[in-house]
């Protein structure tokens, strides 16, 4: 059985989330250990939903914000699955994405005892699979009264910059139609890999949209992710796809995002030709007007930028919840085998979140 010391500060909790494997799917040894140790703190209500650790205080306060962070980590890459301590440098796998923001979370909860606000602490799983798997879908779905709240403030990294809202994604699979004929014979057939070249051609031609809300600007992007044909060496293909991404500022809806990229793709495509969304998910505007994220941007002492790329203050957003990124270790490092954090950058952002919640009344 692992056992979390609370007491030893945002770095020493981190080492020992560090020393947890939990990549999606199998964070149920991680959930247990959290679970234990926030069971430990005095004056905050534990629920447990599957591997979802949710605890709340229960001061009487009029207004509560919600911390929410996942547990999962991608795979492990380049041997990162062991981690290390190197004087104030923490490496290993989820060290910037995200169990540096984990056990920061971890420490405030234990040691922020009189915020100015309730707080709502909430620790879940499948972040980096599908969204079907996430687990703050399944606790909007079946407990939603646990994730109630004013704002709230998810601990993805970002280097201690509030990243404000999250840009869409949409992908889609195109998928052309030829017909079959042997390469010595190529007129007798119609080779579908050739006809992918104008919608190639025109996805990498694409202008992004830069627009800026709320004083920050996103840019959006469409890139080709996958190409996918060929049946012989002798042989001209009958079939092609190619899959796309789209990355789409939250000024628009993902049904106006789809119908703009038809528009795009459309005059290349014929009747017998397949769309097929694989993946759709709004994004979610700043909402750097909400007094409690405006505060947090005050307390920061940095000026916000937009988040490129998708997270779940859309989820939060979505249920009508306010809600931003804010967290520690450098955002360029998530995902890569060379993920790390330093003391210096945990103990800054616990500061000045501690900050925040104690000045939010």
């Amino acid at each position: 059985m692992i056992e979390l010391d609370l007491g030893k500060g945002p770095a020493g909790i981190t080492a020992d989330l560090l020393s947890i494997p939990s990549v999606s799917h199998h964070e149920s040894v991680l959930a247990d250990a959290v679970e234990r140790a926030l069971r430990g703190c005095p004056g905050l209500v534990v629920t447990r939903v599957g591997d979802n650790v949710v605890a709340r205080t229960e001061l009487g306060r009029p207004r509560r914000v919600v911390l929410a962070g996942h547990l999962d980590t991608v795979p492990p890459a380049g041997g990162n699955e062991h981690p290390s301590r190197d004087g104030d440098l923490l490496s290993g796998l989820g060290a910037t994405d995200m169990k540096g923001g984990l056990g920061s979370f971890l420490h405030l909860a234990h040691t922020v005892t009189g915020p100015a606000v309730d707080v709502t602490w909430c620790f879940y799983t499948g972040e980096e699979v599908e969204h079907r798997f996430n687990g703050l879908v399944r606790l909007w779905r079946e407990r939603p009264e646990l994730l109630a709240g004013d704002a709230a403030l998810l601990g993805e990294p970002t280097g201690g910059v509030v990243e404000a809202g999250c840009q869409g994604t949409l992908r889609i699979t195109i998928g052309v139609a030829g017909r079959r004929a042997h390469t010595a014979r190529p007129w007798m057939g119609r080779n579908a890999i050739h006809r992918l070249v104008p919608v190639l051609a025109s996805i990498a031609a694409f202008e992004e949209r830069r627009p800026t809300i709320d004083g920050c600007e996103y840019r959006e992007q469409l890139q080709a992710i996958g190409v996918e044909g060929g049946v012989a060496g002798n042989v001209v293909p009958d079939r092609a796809t190619v899959t796309v991404n789209h990355r789409f500022a939250p000024d628009r809806s993902a049904d106006d995002a789809e119908a703009e990229l038809r528009a795009l793709l459309d005059p290349h495509l014929e009747p017998e030709d397949t769309w097929q969304r694989t993946d759709r998910s709004a994004g979610a505007p700043p909402g750097l007007t909400h007094p409690f994220l405006a505060l947090l941007c005050e307390v920061s002492g940095r000026p916000p930028r937009a988040k490129l790329g998708w997270s779940d203050v859309a989820t939060f957003w979505a249920h009508a919840v306010p809600a931003t990124n804010f967290g520690p270790g450098d955002p360029e490092l998530a995902h890569t085998p060379d993920e790390r954090i330093t003391v210096g950058e945990l103990d800054r952002y616990a500061d000045t979140v501690a900050a925040w919640l104690e000045c939010l009344g």
